[in-house]
């Protein structure tokens, strides 16, 4: 659990993790949302699906990343709450 929340620390990877809650992406499109480069999202996806916050599927030459289930969601919706609340 440490780890999760360690790995959620990191700004780049909460951006990736919003942008994914929206909508599965590869990395490319990932990479031009978030203004980084291919390589820096596939690092950061690396880590997030060792930890299985985000899986992937592949569709012919295309990996289409997507957050692993709704524990992920519900995960960075709760936090997201908490940081916004009065």
């Amino acid at each position: 659990m440490a780890e999760i929340f360690k790995a959620l620390g990191d700004p780049t990877r909460l951006k990736i993790i919003y942008v994914l809650s929206k909508s599965p992406l590869c990395v490319c499109d990932i990479a031009s949302l978030l203004d980084m480069t291919q390589s820096a999202i596939s690092h950061h996806l690396r880590l997030l699906r060792n930890l299985k916050l985000v899986k992937f599927k592949k569709e012919g030459k295309m990996v289409i990343y997507s957050l692993d289930d709704d524990h992920v969601l519900r995960l960075f919706k709760e936090g997201l709450e908490h940081v916004l609340h009065d």
